[in-house]
Parts: C-alpha cells; sequence; structure tokens
C-alpha cells in the first residue's frame, strides 16, 4: 500500500532557469513534496551540480542534485518518481512529447506549470517582450523601449530570463549597471551578450535565480519594469502589456514551439520583426500564419537595420564571422547580423570556421548542422571560451566581424581586429511600438 504521510517524489526536467524558478515558487515550501532531482539539458556544464541548499530552504539540507537528462529514464525507475516537471523552453512540440513519453513510460505523471501558478505579480507596471523563438530580437525590442521611456523621464529595470551557470547561491540576485559589475559577476559570454548591450547605453538589469528576491529589488530602483525574456518563455512575472515577437525570416510554424505558441497566444501585441531582410515571400506567409493563429491581435511591422564599423576595411579582405550564439544554435538560424553585414561588402570572403574549429566548437558543429558559415560564439565556460579564441585565431584571416552583442576585442585576446555588426529596432509602419506602451502606462492605476 502507498504510504499516506509519504512526500511525492518530483523530477523537473530544466536548462539551469524556468526549472530554478518553478521549483522556488510552487514546490520549495511544500512538505506533501520532495524534488528528487533536476535535470539538465541545453546549456554544457550544468548537469553534475547541485542546487545549493541556501536556495533549496529547509526541507533540502543537502541541496538538490541536478543530472543529464538522458539519465531521465533511469532516474525516474530509481527514485520511484511519481511525477516529472517539464520547464525549459525552445523546443518543438515534439521534443516535449518525446519527454512526457519517459516520464509515462516510467509509471509518472507529466506536468506543465502555467502562469498562474508561476507568475509573481508586480506592484509596478511591467511590459513582457517574450517571442515565438529564440533569435526574433525581443533584446533589441527591450532596449528600445528602455531608452524610449528613458526620453519620457521613466526609469525602467530590465528583468532578464535566468543564465545562472555559475555558483547559484552568489547569483541569487544579481544587479548590472556598468560593465564592471559583469566582469565582477564572472559572466559567461552568453551572459555578457544579454547584460552588456544594456549597460553600454545606460540600462539597469536585474537577473539571477529567485525571482521573488529579484523582482522585490528591482522595484526599488525603477518607475515601469520590462521582462526581457530569453528562449522563448512566457514571463516570470505578471505584466500588463505582452509583447509577442515573430521573425519574418522564419515565417512558419509560429506554433510549432514550446512555449512559443502560448507566448503568441497570450499577446496582446505582434511585433513582425526583421521585415527590411524579409522576402515576398516570407512576409506573405508570415500574415497568413498570423491571420490562422491570432487575427485579431494587433500587429506592428518592424525592421532590423544592421549598422557595422569600418566596412570600407572589410573590402575584398578575409573575414570570418561570429555570432549570437544561442540565435545559432538551438534559435535555428544558420547565420545572424554578422553575415547579413558581411555579404554586401565588395569582395569580402567569408572564411568557413570549420576547417579551423577546435575539438569543442567542432563538437557544436556536428550538433548544430544548419549552421552557416559562421562561428557561433559558445562560451558557457572558460575551456569552451578558450576554444573558440583558439578557432579565431588559427583561421588566418585578416578581420572578424561581430555579431554578437558584445565587445569580443575586450573580452578575447585575438590577433586579428574585431569590428562590430549590430541590429537596432526600427519601425516599419503605422502604428509604431511605443503608441501601444504610452497606452498602456496612461491607463488609470488600478
Amino acid at each position: 500500500m502507498t504510504d499516506p504521510d509519504a512526500r511525492r517524489r518530483l523530477v523537473i526536467c530544466g536548462a539551469a532557469g524556468r526549472d530554478f524558478h518553478n521549483f522556488n515558487v510552487v514546490y520549495r515550501q511544500d512538505p506533501a513534496v520532495e524534488v528528487v532531482a533536476f535535470t539538465a539539458a541545453q546549456i554544457p556544464g550544468i548537469g553534475g551540480r547541485t542546487y545549493p541548499s541556501e536556495l533549496a530552504g529547509p526541507l533540502y539540507p543537502h541541496g538538490i542534485p541536478i543530472e543529464e537528462e538522458a539519465t531521465l529514464k533511469a532516474l525516474c525507475q530509481r527514485e520511484v518518481v511519481d511525477e516529472v516537471v517539464f520547464a525549459y523552453s525552445d523546443v518543438p512540440n515534439d521534443h516535449v512529447m518525446r519527454i512526457a513519453t519517459i516520464a509515462l513510460a516510467a509509471g509518472a505523471d507529466f506536468t506543465l506549470l502555467g502562469p498562474r501558478s508561476t507568475m509573481l505579480t508586480p506592484r509596478l507596471p511591467a511590459i513582457a517582450i517574450c517571442a515565438v523563438r529564440t533569435g526574433c530580437g525581443k533584446s533589441q525590442i527591450s532596449r528600445y523601449i528602455a531608452s524610449e521611456l528613458a526620453a519620457r523621464g521613466f526609469r525602467t529595470a530590465a528583468i532578464r530570463h535566468p543564465m545562472p551557470y555559475g555558483d547559484l547561491a552568489q547569483q541569487a540576485v544579481q544587479r548590472f549597471a556598468s560593465i564592471a559589475d559583469i566582469d565582477q559577476a564572472d559572466c559567461t559570454l552568453e551572459e555578457r551578450e544579454e547584460y552588456e548591450p544594456h549597460v553600454a547605453v545606460g540600462g539597469l538589469v536585474f537577473a539571477g535565480v529567485d525571482y521573488a528576491q529579484i523582482l522585490e529589488r528591482a522595484q526599488t530602483e525603477a518607475d515601469v519594469l520590462l521582462w526581457d525574456g530569453g528562449n522563448n518563455d512566457f514571463a516570470f512575472i505578471r505584466a500588463g502589456l505582452n509583447i509577442a515577437v515573430v521573425d519574418a525570416l522564419r515565417p512558419a510554424g509560429l506554433d510549432g514551439y514550446h512555449p512559443g505558441a502560448m507566448v503568441l497566444e497570450t499577446a496582446d501585441v505582434v511585433v513582425i520583426n526583421k521585415v527590411d531582410a524579409a522576402t515576398r515571400e516570407q512576409l506573405a506567409t508570415v500574415s497568413a500564419e498570423l491571420d490562422r493563429l491570432s487575427p485579431s491581435k494587433p500587429r506592428v511591422m518592424a525592421a532590423s537595420p544592421v549598422t557595422i564599423e569600418d566596412s570600407a576595411t572589410l573590402i575584398g579582405a578575409r573575414v570570418l564571422i561570429v555570432e549570437d550564439g544561442p540565435t545559432i544554435t538551438h534559435g535555428g538560424m544558420p547565420y545572424g547580423a554578422g553575415y547579413q553585414a558581411v555579404k554586401s561588402i565588395q569582395g569580402a570572403e567569408v572564411v568557413d570556421p570549420r576547417a579551423h574549429a577546435a575539438p569543442q566548437i567542432a563538437s557544436v558543429f556536428a550538433r548544430y548542422p544548419h549552421i552557416g558559415p559562421v562561428l557561433p560564439a559558445m562560451g558557457y565556460g572558460s575551456e569552451q571560451l578558450a576554444a573558440l579564441v583558439e578557432t579565431i585565431n588559427a583561421a588566418n584571416v585578416d578581420a572578424v566581424v561581430a555579431g554578437t552583442p558584445i565587445d569580443l576585442a575586450r573580452d578575447m585576446n585575438l590577433k586579428v581586429p574585431v569590428i562590430r555588426a549590430r541590429y537596432r529596432y526600427q519601425d516599419a509602419g503605422e502604428p509604431a511600438l511605443m503608441t501601444y506602451v504610452d497606452e498602456f502606462l496612461a491607463q488609470p492605476k488600478v
């Protein structure tokens, strides 16, 4: 017979983000539940760690182990797991069902926690910028809104989707107002890609592990909160204005990824981004998809023009292109801003990095065969970052074009000059995006 006093045994499948958040807000203080493990996917180096007791709370004096997702079947059998909670994002819908199949075959229930269970309620007006896929342009839109609100006299705080790849206890609440703050936190390349562009234009960013504490801290320094979503996840905070970004360059299958389809379904406004780079056929397809999925939602047409520094120096040059890592890997894009910029420069020769890839970088190309002749900025740890530098220095090129948002020349010891290529947000028609933001902020406070 089942012991009526036994705690229900759970595994939370994650990627060092929503999994920790869901635990903190739903399970951490529940004496009827025992989370026996987290599992880790998507991000290298997460498995094998422990969610520390300082964050896990008194019910978990030894913390909670984090195991590789590949062990899920054996883990469920060994620990006699009652329930598997799926808690990561930017995956095809059939991937979610593959994990569900493993859980059900082991005799466990399979759960997806939704907004009512997991969203925190802010005291301040909050705007959430999310997307149907990684790489649609959420962060540039977040920075644009922050800049526009600053011009209107509002203090904003961007709350970033979590990226805790270091000491979790030390990363419970992180505040970044300068490059020095980012340096002091020993952020990975992927973290820097998200934080540096905000602080470089005077923005304030909060991130970490415990979002109840993060929210409280952010609210002491802002008038408006911006949820700067990552991995096409839905927001951790309850926003009064929900913006969903779709990519005109990836117009089909807007409902094919989890939880991007839900982000689109619950949006107040849809931004169709990168229309300046899309073909007529792509624009027709994305319009038809939105007519099918969300015909009544307001739409904003947006461009993402690419600017490149010192483009004249690239004429006739051999060039290696480094692109934003997540966009090029699990975001599914073959290339990004760097390639877009270089392909229009006369005589520039794009050097494929595969022939020069260090073993850790070669394994990334093997895992993501869709990648074009560009180098994803992989730097989840010091070894991977060293492999990235080794690959660049071995390529025998005249210059590196960095489509990643960070300053590679400052952060890496490279033998060749680095020229930056950057996207920025630009309205591409009426109504303008800030029309909806201004209308939201003008609403009476309840």
